[in-house]
């Protein structure tokens, strides 16, 4: 029986360099799929769907807002040919009144465990509408290595460079950001994989460099150390999303391989300064996360913080605007106080303003966010500092044997240098 597994494309950030990344939701749930089921995946981002070779079942993972109309057309497409569709993914779960709509099942929650029995259903013609398992999470030993062979490999990569494999060390957040949904996706609770577990994946992925996707990697002290610990003899690259602000921790995950973090940087404060400053100090690069236009936010704030990033030093930076995707804080304030504008979701793809901002018009934080890629990047472009965090992880490969020539050749060819251009 034959499994197609689709990944809509989507809109990347206006003014970002684009690149796509191996996605990992899709390919972490087709390793709960039966081993009689043969699984195609075709990620439209980087490849067409196929007109001919009909499968016997549809499933959709999608991961933003961004994707769900683009999921919900591909599904009406299936069900018009007769075929059964299941929907999946975060993106699912923060649209499962409308997905429902247009899926012959939704599927709500964490798949460990649970998929026999859905496609069994779908044998026996009893393919319940939804099936619902919010908050009642698989153990974590249960999570097994993702299905990256159903990966196309070779049309992941930036001019040439491979980019990053994704991989994830836990689940859930014990925080309760204000305009995140994790919270209400994974819970609160902190769920981490078992370390031999997450380190044996690690090693079995065949790429120098890895995107550990977790949340934030700050939940646990004892837990990292473990984590970091059984890491280091992997030589792996890796980057990564918040670590804890401790030298002990940030010196273990620096022979570990940490490569860069990716860091919210929401005010200009001490705090930030003195946090970047220490990822620097162990030779841990920063890309900060900036989110423009919360309600403290006035026009000379984020001109202020634009300089304040500068400042700093960051590496690089990637700006949004904030977006009330379903199910935030964000979006229940925004909601209640009428300053929704649309619900179109196709613009909630976080370069876009949907709300009404408190201290300018939505058209003046529009100009704001432009301003910003514009400001930051001005002196080198972000294909420049991309290169230079590059560069900086050859010379690490370089320096403990695991460097491949070829990609310097690449590296240097093709990202070129401030003010030139290369195709």
């Amino acid at each position: 029986m034959k499994f197609r597994l689709i990944y809509p494309r989507w809109k990347k950030l206006d003014r970002q360099t684009e690149f796509h990344l191996p996605p990992h939701g899709p390919v972490v749930f087709a390793a709960t799929l039966p081993p009689e089921w043969e699984v195609e995946f075709i990620d439209e981002n980087v490849e067409e769907l196929p007109a001919d070779g009909a499968p016997d079942l549809v499933g959709i993972s999608m991961m933003l807002t961004s994707q769900v109309k683009r999921g919900w057309e591909i599904a009406d497409h299936y069900r018009r040919l007769g075929i059964k569709v299941i929907c999946g993914g975060i993106g699912t779960m923060l649209h499962a009144e409308e997905t429902m709509q247009h899926a012959d099942a939704v599927f709500l929650g964490e798949a460990e465990g649970r998929m026999e029995q859905v496609l069994a259903d779908w044998q026996q013609g009893c393919l319940k509408p939804r099936y619902d398992w919010f908050g009642n999470h698989p153990a974590t030993e249960l999570i097994g290595p993702a299905r990256r062979d159903l990966l196309h490999r070779e049309r992941y990569n930036y001019k040439g460079i491979q980019m990053v494999d994704l991989v994830h060390a836990s689940r859930g957040c014990r925080f309760n950001c204000y305009p995140c949904c994790v919270s209400y996706l994974g819970g609160r609770q902190f769920r981490p994989r078992p370390v031999d577990q997450v380190v044996a994946e690690m090693a079995g992925i065949d790429n120098n460099r890895m995107f550990i996707v977790d949340n934030s990697l700050a939940q646990d002290k004892q837990w990292e150390i473990d984590l970091f610990k059984e890491m280091i003899p992997l030589k792996k690259k890796w980057c990564c999303h918040p670590i804890e602000e401790d030298d002990e921790v940030l010196d273990l995950a620096a022979q570990a391989g940490a490569w860069y973090v990716y860091q919210a940087v929401f005010d200009t404060s001490d705090h930030i300064r003195r946090r970047v400053k220490r990822y620097h100090d162990h030779g841990i690069a920063v890309e900060g996360t900036i989110l423009l236009g919360l309600d403290q936010h006035s026009e000379d704030d984020i001109k202020r913080l634009i300089d304040f990033l500068m400042e700093i030093e960051l590496d690089l930076a990637e700006f949004t605007v904030l977006t009330p995707f379903p199910h935030t804080r964000t979006f229940a304030d925004l909601e209640r106080e009428k300053r929704i504008l649309t619900y179109d979701w196709n613009r909630y793809s976080a370069d876009q303003v949907v709300f009404q901002p408190k201290q300018m018009s939505p058209e003046r934080l529009q100009e704001l966010y432009s301003y910003a890629w514009e400001t930051f990047y001005r002196d080198e472009p972000q294909s420049y500092k991309m290169f230079k965090l590059f560069k900086k992880v050859v010379e690490r490969e370089k320096e403990d044997g695991t460097f491949r020539p070829r990609r310097r050749e690449l590296l240097v060819n093709r990202f070129g240098r401030p003010g030139e251009e290369r195709s």
